[in-house]
């Protein structure tokens, strides 16, 4: 069975510090984040596609809207949970499952840095 792999990005801006890193909070620092969505599909629409790209951007645009140029441990639920890249991945991932729940989501990598990022697969 063939399948296609869908991915779309975004990135934005943002500052955090890891509340527990070795023993105590990190001092607050910043982070140009990217961010991919993965969705697979093993059949094409009526338009020869899996899922609509504008859509699929759209979402992750304005999530990661929610946390462009802002202090990550400021937003819920960061502001009770440490902002790791972890944490980040599966908060996409989560939302993105909600705001598109017919759509079948591999995994959601978050790039913290160039050659840093976490995939979350539930």
């Amino acid at each position: 069975m063939s399948t296609y792999e869908i991915r779309v990005g975004a990135a934005f801006e943002a500052a955090h510090h890891l509340t527990a890193y070795r023993g105590e909070p990190e001092a607050v620092h910043g982070h140009s984040w990217e961010v991919e969505a993965c969705v697979v599909c093993t059949e094409l629409n009526e338009e020869d596609y899996g899922v609509g790209f504008l859509e699929l951007q759209g979402h992750l645009e304005d999530l990661a809207g929610r946390l462009h140029h802002r202090d990550i441990n400021t937003v819920p639920p960061f502001d009770t949970m440490s902002p790791t890249a972890e944490n980040l991945a599966r908060w996409f991932w989560e939302r993105m499952t909600a705001a598109m729940p017919s759509v079948d989501f591999s995994g959601v990598t978050v790039r913290e840095a160039p050659g840093c990022s976490v995939t979350y697969r539930p």
